[in-house]
């Protein structure tokens, strides 16, 4: 009896032995094909397109700054990017900043919008006079938000979570 019983103990771990080891060997593989989709090599491997464009915009009012690639980095980004992909976050990018654009508008309307399209540098320039300048070529999203205050450096803004993002800004 005591035979029978350690048999199907061994038989038992043997066979769960057999299935944690499948298991891992298949989370292995998903993320080795994870790591090689297109996707996650845009992300992480290829850099955003230089600018066409060298030109400076300066912001000296309070402002919330839209910045875009300008038509030949976006066909660069494109080019590099699967279709699927490049899609995807071109739709997230424009509802992302669509959103963006109304509670700036609704919430904070003491912020004009400003478009950046075709400018690498944004020089901002505040009340005391002081400057803070960003080189967009050194930002690795194509598309962005930056909020100004003239009080304040400017602060990129995560257009998701723009609510929170500003009021901290604002009531610091």
């Amino acid at each position: 009896m005591m035979l029978k019983i350690l048999y199907h103990f061994s038989s038992l771990a043997i066979a769960s032995a057999i299935i944690l080891a499948s298991s891992c060997n298949n989370n292995n593989s998903n993320k080795a094909i994870a790591v090689s989709t297109p996707q996650t090599s845009v992300v992480n491997g290829i850099k955003k397109a230089a600018s066409t464009y060298q030109d400076t915009l300066i912001i000296q009012t309070p402002a919330a700054i839209f910045y875009h690639p300008d038509s030949l980095q976006l066909l660069k980004i494109k080019a590099q990017s699967d279709s699927i992909f490049y899609e995807g976050s071109m739709h997230e990018y424009f509802y992302q900043m669509r959103n963006a654009r109304i509670v700036i508008h609704k919430t904070w309307p003491q912020f004009s919008i400003i478009e950046s399209k075709n400018y690498r540098y944004l020089l901002f320039t505040k009340k005391d006079g002081s400057k803070d300048c960003i080189d967009l070529d050194k930002k690795n999203d194509p598309f962005g938000l930056f909020v100004f205050s003239t009080q304040k450096p400017p602060l990129p803004v995560d257009m998701t979570n723009i609510e929170t993002d500003i009021s901290f800004y604002i009531n610091e």
